[in-house]
């Protein structure tokens, strides 16, 4: 039992100091983890589905920045092929405004792994749909 107390009396001396050092440890872990955070801006061809009983009345999309976030180090090693867009608009039945997720597709081992995150810019695309007018 003495022991125990020994043991207890030698932490909490100085207690003060131990808390600080703990918490400046913690506060120059997290700068460097984060300091070293970047992002890159690379520009991808998108694949918009079109419905086939509607007809796009205003422009299409061909491109779309995604921002990809990340290690410094490792962001620029990432071939900007390896990233595809498909915006689908193939179940669209109605006329009028319609609005469509970006989605991104990857090789999610390699990204999770490297902790990098992406992100479409913009993140949706709307479209104007109207009757097909076939000849």
């Amino acid at each position: 039992m003495k022991r125990l107390n020994k043991y207890l009396q030698g932490f909490l001396v100085n207690w003060p100091a131990k808390v600080l050092s703990l918490l400046l440890a913690v506060a120059v872990y997290a700068f460097i983890h984060y300091s070293t955070i970047g992002a890159r801006s690379v520009t991808i061809p998108i694949t918009v589905l079109l419905p086939e009983r509607m007809e796009a009345q205003s422009l299409v999309p061909d491109s779309i920045d995604v921002e990809i976030r990340g290690d410094e180090h490792i962001i620029y090693l990432i071939n900007p092929d390896s990233i595809t867009a498909v915006v689908d608009f193939s179940k669209v039945e109605k006329e009028g405004i319609t609005t469509a997720n970006v989605i991104l597709t990857h090789d999610r081992e390699v990204f999770e792994r490297s902790e990098i995150t992406l992100k479409a810019s913009p993140s949706s695309v709307r479209v104007l749909f109207g009757p097909r007018s076939d000849p």
